[in-house]
């Protein structure tokens, strides 16, 4: 919307904290700065565990969304044989799905997609295919599609399915954490994959991962260093015992302190509550203005609806909207089909504009944005 940033809908938050981080590094040396900072290292994985509903030492504290979710992914398929089955999304993220048809090809393991329901919801039903025959090796799913019609899956449907038959469960929340509450209890995932930068916004190479307690021990990261593991003998290594064991010592140490501050914010002083209380009524307002203008298509589909709103002008390319948008300071994005391919070549779509509200957005700014849309349409009527 206007004069936000990122992709996910909020500027990243430049803390002081972390502006000071880098001006410390530079004076007085990267280590020393390290060792001197040890509260504001910590503090990301307790402000994160009080958003998150888990332990501290259930996370990991990385670069990015995809580096925690390839941690887990690449790590389990060291685990899978041929004709082993991994169950997706219909609107799962394209990084994810390319990483599956990498190691489809590497292990033989076969990708299964979980069908919607007509209100563009996970199947439920999917139950019955964890009960037919053996058992998939994981369920990975995105909670909120990137690109793919605003909809929250029912991911504690999932989890509870999932729970139940035994089964690994992996949830990117990339685009949920942040925006609406996400409690790891009440969904039953073994592991959640984050980045800082979207919802939350904390600096960009900041991310983080989630790895339920009980599963941390069925397999090894996708990779080790000495921050993961230690060295014990000539040949022998030894893990972390917590979720640090996915963490790498080469990572933006400035970015996990703005980390820190961002999701502090989040929790001690907005509340994911009245943020996402309010995010669902400024996508109301976007949706319902949208639906009003002739020429424009809003394509969103779900059960429950969240703050990335999508759509369509005929006649006009979705960066051609875009670029005319940037125009009057006004940030959209555009998703384009290969970030979803299932989903869009289902609905026939190979491109939408995204439009993402968050907290700080005003009414004036939707409304700005609401008339400049409508100047798009009415100029190809």
């Amino acid at each position: 919307m206007a004069n936000t940033g990122t992709q996910g809908g909020a500027p990243a938050l430049f803390t002081p904290e972390s502006s000071r981080w880098r001006c410390r590094e530079a004076t007085r040396g990267g280590y020393e700065t390290v060792d001197a900072s040890a509260d504001a290292l910590h503090r990301p994985y307790t402000a994160l565990a009080a958003l998150l509903h888990c332990s501290p030492d259930e996370l990991a504290i990385v670069s990015s969304a995809t580096a925690a979710w390839q941690q887990v992914i690449y790590g389990l398929a060291w685990t899978w044989r041929p004709g082993d089955r991994v169950l997706t999304s219909v609107a799962e993220y394209g990084s994810n799905y390319i990483a599956m048809l990498q190691l489809a090809r590497r292990t033989g393991v076969r990708i299964e997609v979980i069908p919607e329901t007509t209100d563009g919801d996970i199947d439920i039903k999917v139950k019955v295919k964890l009960a037919s025959g053996k058992p998939p090796v994981l369920v990975a799913i995105t909670h909120v599609p990137t690109s793919s019609g605003g909809r929250v899956y029912d991911a504690a449907a999932v989890g509870a399915v999932c729970r139940q038959a035994g089964v690994l469960y992996m949830l990117d929340a990339c685009q949920s954490v942040g925006q609406l509450p996400v409690d790891v209890q009440h969904i039953g995932c073994d592991f959640l994959s984050a980045t800082g930068r979207k919802y939350l916004r904390a600096p960009r190479g900041s991310g983080f991962l989630f790895c339920r307690r009980d599963a941390l021990n069925k397999f090894e990261p996708a990779l080790l260093d000495n921050v993961g593991a230690s060295w014990t003998g000539r040949d022998e290594y030894t893990m972390q015992p917590s979720a640090k064991r996915f963490e790498s010592y080469e990572m933006s140490f400035a970015a996990k302190v703005g980390l820190g501050v961002a999701v502090g914010e989040m929790v001690e002083e907005l509340g994911i509550d009245l943020v996402w209380e309010r995010i669902q009524h400024l996508a109301h307002v976007v949706r319902r203005g949208l639906r009003e203008l002739q020429g424009v298509t809003v394509q969103d589909h779900g059960r429950q609806l969240c703050g990335l709103v999508s759509f369509t002008v005929a006649g006009l390319t979705a960066d051609q909207v875009q670029q005319a948008l940037s125009a009057q300071h006004i940030n959209v994005s555009v998703s384009r089909i290969g970030s979803t391919r299932i989903d869009y070549e289902r609905r026939g779509l190979s491109e939408v504009v995204r439009a993402s509200v968050h907290y700080y957005n005003t009414e004036a700014e939707l409304q700005r944005f609401l008339t400049a849309v409508a100047g798009l349409a009415g100029a190809l009527s």
